[in-house]
């Protein structure tokens, strides 16, 4: 699939598709990058401008997305459930 490449870049967190259970039309693309410069690496590359052009025959509006940088990348304990 042409999203491969975006899954082997340095900086990559993690690129996950989910189809919307409210609406199977739907789906979401949820994905993170180690820092702003692995983000900007990922807009500026070849696949991801080849990605927008397969999307595009699907679309029916442009996408929607929530872009935030949070700070750290490694995973916490959750507080609500310890096992000790």
């Amino acid at each position: 699939m042409w999203f491969g490449g975006a899954l082997a870049e340095p900086g990559n967190l993690w690129f996950d598709w989910s189809r919307s259970v409210d609406d199977p039309s739907e789906f979401v693309l949820v994905e993170a990058f180690r820092d702003g410069d692995a983000g900007a690496a990922h807009v500026g590359s070849d696949h991801f401008k080849k990605g927008l052009e397969a999307m595009r025959p699907a679309l029916t509006e442009t996408p929607r997305i929530l872009n935030m940088e949070i700070p750290g990348v490694e995973w916490a304990r959750m507080g609500e459930l310890e096992i000790s």
